[in-house]
C-alpha cells in the first residue's frame, strides 16, 4: 500500500462544555456516533476500536461493548495526551495489514464535572517528591525557565501564545473562553508555577472527540471528502521530568522526522499547524521541534504571527488554552486539522488549506506523536 490509502473520513466531537450529566463512557459513545455519521457510516461497519481515557483501565474494551462492537483490532496504548494521535499510525497499519477496514478513534473525560480533578495514572518519583512539585505544571515550568535562560524567551513571548489563541477561539462558536486578552492580562494573572500564570495554563473542561480512519478505497465511496493520512510518527523519551535529558529539546525532532519523511513533505508544505498547547511553553517548543523554526527561535516566531490572517497559522481551534481542554487534547488536534482540510471551519477557516500537520505532547514533553494530513486536493 502507498501512504495515501488511508484516510479520515470522519471527525466529531462532544459535550465540550463546563458542565455535563454524561459519563465519559457515554461522551465517547456520543462522539464516535457523530464521526461515524459524519463519514456516512454505522457502528455495525467498525471492526476496529482505538479508544483511551484516565478513566477506565481497558478503555477500548469499555468503548467496544458500549457500542456493541466485536472488533477485530483493539488498542489502548497509552502515552498520555499523545494516544490518539499515535492511535492514528497504529490504526493505518492495522488497515493496511488487512486487520481491519474501518477504525475509530475515540477519547473522552469528564474532568470539569468532576470536581476539576485531574484524573490520571501520573506518579513523580521519590527525589522529586520533597520539592513539592505541583503536578504537571511545574515541570512544564522548569521547560519554560530553561528556554528562557538558554535562548532568551521572554515572558511577553509565552504570554502572546494565549494571546493568539484567544483570537483563534474568537472565530470558534464552540470554544470556552473566546474573549479577547492581551499581553499584560496574562503577566498579571495569578502566578501558578513561576514562569507560568494562569492564563498560561490550559482550560479544565469536559468533552471528548472521535474520528474514523478506513482505506482510501472505501473512502472515496463516502459523502464527504476524505483527508488522508500522508506521514505519522511517534517516540518518547523519558516519563519523568528528573529523567528529561534535555529540557528545551525534546523526542519531537525524532517523530517528527518520521513523519515528514513519510510523508514526503516538510514543515513548509504546512497550510494548518496544531500544536498541543497544555502550556503556553509548549507550542514555542512544538514549532522548534518539528522545524518550522530553528532552536530558540520559536518565541519570535509567535510574535512574528501565528494567529487569524497570519502566513502560519496555529491552533486554528483555539486550542487547550481557548477551546477546551478535557485533561488531554490530543484528539481535538485531529478533529480540528480535518475540518480545516475540508474548509469546514467558518470564519476560522484557512483559505486553501491543503495540508496541515498535528503533534501532541503526553507527559511532561514525555511522549510524542505527530501526523500529517492532505486533503483529497
Amino acid at each position: 500500500m502507498t501512504r495515501t490509502e488511508v484516510a479520515i473520513v470522519g471527525a466529531a466531537e462532544a459535550e465540550v462544555n463546563w458542565t455535563t450529566q454524561l459519563s465519559a463512557v457515554d461522551v465517547m459513545a456520543v462522539a464516535t456516533h457523530r464521526a461515524l455519521a459524519d463519514a456516512g457510516l454505522r457502528v455495525t461497519d467498525v471492526d476496529g476500536v482505538f479508544a483511551i481515557s484516565p478513566y477506565f483501565w481497558m478503555p477500548s474494551l469499555t468503548l467496544a461493548e458500549y457500542l456493541g462492537v466485536q472488533p477485530r483490532v483493539s488498542d489502548s496504548t497509552n502515552m498520555g495526551g499523545a494516544s490518539v494521535v499515535a492511535h492514528v499510525g497504529h490504526a493505518m497499519r492495522a488497515i493496511q495489514a488487512g486487520a481491519c477496514e474501518v477504525a475509530v478513534i475515540a477519547y473522552a473525560s469528564t474532568q470539569r464535572s468532576d470536581t476539576g480533578r485531574l484524573v490520571t495514572g501520573s506518579d513523580t518519583l521519590p527525589y522529586e517528591r520533597p520539592y513539592g512539585p505541583l503536578f504537571p505544571i511545574s515541570s512544564y515550568a522548569l521547560v519554560a525557565q530553561r528556554h528562557m535562560y538558554e535562548h532568551g524567551t521572554t515572558r511577553g513571548q509565552l504570554a502572546q501564545v494565549a494571546v493568539t489563541a484567544r483570537k483563534w477561539a474568537s472565530l470558534n462558536p464552540s470554544a470556552l473562553k473566546p474573549e479577547p486578552i492581551t499581553v499584560n492580562d496574562v503577566l498579571a494573572s495569578p502566578l501558578v508555577s513561576d514562569p507560568l500564570r494562569r492564563l498560561d495554563c490550559c482550560l479544565v473542561s469536559n468533552g471528548g472527540g472521535a474520528v474514523v480512519v478506513t482505506t482510501a478505497d472505501r473512502a472515496r465511496r463516502l459523502p464527504k471528502t476524505p483527508v488522508h493520512v500522508l506521514g505519522t510518527g511517534e517516540s518518547h523519551s523519558h516519563r519523568h521530568i528528573a529523567a528529561m535529558r534535555d529540557f528545551t529539546t525534546t523526542a519531537a525532532v525524532a517523530c517528527g522526522a518520521a513523519a515528514w519523511e513519510m510523508a514526503g513533505r516538510g514543515p513548509c508544505d504546512m497550510d494548518v499547524v496544531q500544536i498541543y498547547d497544555a502550556f503556553t511553553i509548549n507550542t514555542i517548543i512544538g514549532l522548534e521541534d518539528l522545524g518550522f523554526c530553528p532552536k530558540g527561535d520559536g518565541g519570535r516566531l509567535i510574535e512574528a504571527g501565528t494567529g487569524p490572517g497570519s502566513k502560519l497559522p496555529v491552533n486554528t481551534s483555539g486550542g487547550g488554552l481557548a477551546y477546551c481542554h478535557p485533561g488531554m487534547f490530543g484528539i481535538f488536534l485531529l478533529v480540528e486539522t480535518v475540518r480545516q482540510l475540508r474548509g469546514e471551519c467558518g470564519a476560522r477557516q484557512v483559505p486553501a488549506a491543503r495540508h496541515g500537520v498535528a503533534h501532541a505532547f503526553g507527559g511532561v514533553f514525555s511522549g510524542h506523536a505527530t501526523v500529517v494530513l492532505g486533503s483529497d486536493a
